[in-house]
């Protein structure tokens, strides 16, 4: 599947210095993932950031589908 990062994800990714691996990662193998809304919402613990979850928003009702936003989600906790 084709995506891409938003100009948003992308200034998102640097101010809060989040790995553009790290957001690949979290939507190639999440460790969860849900629908709100039209958007696909995958979650992904980031070992090396004290393990932290890592959200992801991504539209995939645009070809090619676009990430609108990421960042690391306070609120979410590890699933086990």
């Amino acid at each position: 599947m084709k995506i891409e990062l938003s100009l948003h994800t992308q200034d998102m990714l640097k101010e809060r210095e989040i790995s553009e691996e790290w957001l690949w990662r979290t939507v190639n193998y999440p460790d969860w993932q849900n629908v709100k809304g039209d958007n696909v919402h995958y979650f992904k613990c980031i070992t090396e950031y004290g393990e932290r979850i890592l959200h992801v928003v991504v539209n995939p009702n645009v070809s090619p589908q676009k990430v609108v936003t990421v960042f690391f989600d306070r609120r979410e906790r590890k699933q086990k």
